[in-house]
Order: structure tokens, then sequence, then C-alpha cells
């Protein structure tokens, strides 16, 4: 049996700027950082006492005994590509899926991570990533960037930069205190709303908006402009926050499923309360928010926002793990 565990990630700029069809192009980058809300897969070999082959388990049940039977294609695919028989999977997380967490990215990378130990072979950071990223957009033909399944499997807070040679992951050098203020400083609400990544990158790309590359680049250059102000102790820590909220208003530019009137009221609620900047994570369209506020002013937040839930959180820096080991001796049929 194999256990891992997986966290999820909150970018906070850049973001758009990971499409491969842009930073190509354009260049890219995303400030990002995961943070201590995981997944975890299971995942064993199938006694061959059932009239199935394969057991998975994730928000429904599928017993099946052709793999190109099974309805998820993110497992489907990495069962092909891996060529894993015979598995019982199950999937399981401290917070709810397409939710802008990058869920279904940490999902692949934490799978393909359980798939490698069962098969008792060790792969890297870059192995993992490299192949999550080939999953969901190439197999699984979803539309999306490439910083969720980095994120997933190198973990910590990270300027992630994108260009024609692929990506490079270069550590943000920060002070521990600065770093802790900056935790202390951030709120994080979900909203209720729950929706497909993909489906939401699909219906942006679609629109019609001359300008979007033009907002991108700018976007872009928050990356580095957030960079200098958490790794220059002499700047104002705050200007993260306010840089959130140009970043923010940025961001829903760049299409028409971005936000709308519930997040909007919602966000204008958490700055007209005290929070200094803020953004909806992920594609947008729903999820989590997260605000930047002084410690001085977070009561006067949370009493705004009491008709959502607040989620408490902590910085990580251990990206995907395996937590449990139990080899298995496996002979194919």
């Amino acid at each position: 049996m194999i256990i891992t565990k997986t966290p999820f990630r909150m970018s906070f700029f850049g973001g758009g700027t990971d499409v491969e069809n842009y930073f190509k192009e354009n260049g890219g980058a995303v400030l990002s950082t995961t943070f201590d809300k995981y997944c975890y897969v299971n995942v064993r070999h199938l006694p061959r006492f059932f009239a199935y082959s394969t057991e998975l388990s994730y928000s429904k049940t599928e017993r099946v005994t052709d793999v190109n039977a099974i309805q998820h294609p993110a497992i489907r695919e990495a069962m092909k590509m891996l060529d894993m028989h015979e598995i019982r999977l199950s999937y399981e997380a401290d917070l709810p899926a397409r939710s802008g967490l990058g869920t279904s990215s940490s999902f692949a990378v934490g799978m393909l991570n359980a798939f490698y130990a069962l098969k008792g072979k060790y792969a890297d950071k870059r192995k993992l990533a490299d192949e999550a990223i080939y999953l969901e957009r190439v197999l699984c033909n979803e539309t999306g960037g490439w910083q969720d399944q980095i994120a997933a499997s190198y973990g910590g807070f990270n300027k992630i930069s994108f260009g024609p040679g692929g990506y490079e992951v270069l550590p943000i050098i920060i002070s521990p205190e600065r770093k802790k203020q900056l935790n202390k400083n951030l709120l994080m609400f979900f909203t209720g709303f729950t929706r497909f990544s993909s489906d939401i990158q699909k219906a942006n790309a679609s629109s019609e908006l001359i300008n979007k590359n033009v907002i991108l680049k700018k976007m872009y250059g928050l990356v580095n402009e957030a960079e200098q102000v958490l790794t220059d102790n002499t700047n104002d820590l705050d200007d993260f926050g306010r840089l959130l909220d140009t970043s923010w208003k940025l961001k829903r530019k760049t299409g028409t499923s971005v936000s709308t009137n519930f997040i909007d009221n919602l966000y204008m609620r958490g700055m007209e309360s005290g929070a200094l900047g803020g953004k909806l994570l992920g594609a947008g369209g729903g999820g989590f928010l997260i605000f930047y506020v002084q410690p001085q002013k977070q009561d006067s937040v949370k009493k705004a926002m009491n008709d959502l839930m607040h989620i408490p959180f902590e910085f990580e820096n251990g990206g995907t793990r395996v937590i449990y080991y139990g080899p298995e001796s496996y002979d194919a049929i």
C-alpha cells in the first residue's frame, strides 16, 4: 500500500501567463505558495477475489474490468501511461475540489507519485510536475496553465518563470519573520461555489477581449514587483496587499467568467471593512476568496464576511510526498 500527501496551492500574481500558448511567445511568471491543506491518494493492488479488476473511490465509486472503461479521465489516462493494472485507489482531501486551489493538479501529482512508488520506482519533483502537465493538458486535453502541477510537486513559496525553454522554480528568499507576518495578514474565505477550472479557462479564452495580452503583460510585471516587496525588508509589506488589489482588477478584465456580481459584492465588502487588497483564487467564477488585512482590521473583515466560512492556514514547504510506503509483490497475469 502507498499513501501520498500533496498540498494545495494559492497563486497570488501572474495567473494566466502560465498558459503555454501565451508564455512561449511572451514569457510568463507566477508567484505562489503551497499551504497546509492536502489531498491524500491511497493505492494498492486489488486482490483477485472480485468480479472487477480495478476499484476507484473519489466523489463516486467505480469498479471496472477494463481500464478503458474508467470514467475519471485523469485516472484512466495515468493508468494507461504508467501501465498500471489491478489497483484499488481512494482519494480524500481537506478542502473541496473545483475551488481555485489547484485541487485536480494536486490529485494528478499525488496519484503519479503513488503509482511510481507502487511500482518500486522513485520519481523526482521535476518528473512528477512534467508528467502531471502532460497528463492533464495533453492526454486529458484540459484547458489551463502549468503552475498548479509544478506547485503541487515542488511545494513552497516560489516564483515560477515560464518561457520557450520551459519553466524554472525559484524559491522566494524571505526572512522567516517576514514570511510569518505575511501569512498572518492573509485571510481566506470559502464563497460556497465550486466550478471546473478548465470550463472557466475555456469561457475566458473565447471572450472577445482585444487587449487581453496587454492586460496579461501588466499582470506579469506585477510578479517582479511583489517579489521585491517580499525580499527587500526596507519595503512596506502592506504593498503586497495593495498589489493584490491591482492584480485582481486586471484579472477581472481578462474574461467574462472571472467574476460574478456575487463575488464583486463580497470583494467590495472586504475592502470597505479594511482589507488592502485581495483576489479570488484560481481561474475565477467561485471558490476561495483571499484578502490581505492588517492585524488591527481583521476582526472587522471577518465580521463583514460572517456569512462565509473562514479557513485558517499556514504556508508549507514540502510538496508531494509518500507518507506511507508498504511495498507489494505483484505478478501480472
